[in-house]
């Protein structure tokens, strides 16, 4: 384990949360005594997947709007359409 100043840190995330629940021990040694795990490039690697994963989960709300959107307007044309052609 490598010491680092996360102690002064105010804000508890929730993989701490997952890591007091998994070992309480670690949480207090990573949050109090400000040592940092010695598996980094696992920690490295699994943030990388997060911040991909986040991408794709923002993609697809995107998408998403996108699709209602073009909803709407295709909606909005069809009222139209019946207006202009069946109602005068």
């Amino acid at each position: 384990m490598h010491r680092t100043d996360s102690s002064q840190d105010p804000i508890i995330r929730a993989s701490e949360v997952a890591q007091y629940a998994f070992c309480a021990r670690a949480w207090w040694l990573s949050r109090v005594k400000g040592y940092r795990s010695s598996n980094l490039a696992a920690m490295r690697r699994g943030t990388a997947r997060h911040r991909i994963h986040g991408r794709a989960v923002e993609g697809y709300h995107v998408l998403r709007r996108v699709a209602v959107g073009l909803l709407v307007l295709a909606v909005v044309a069809l009222l139209a359409w019946l207006l202009l052609n069946l109602g005068g």
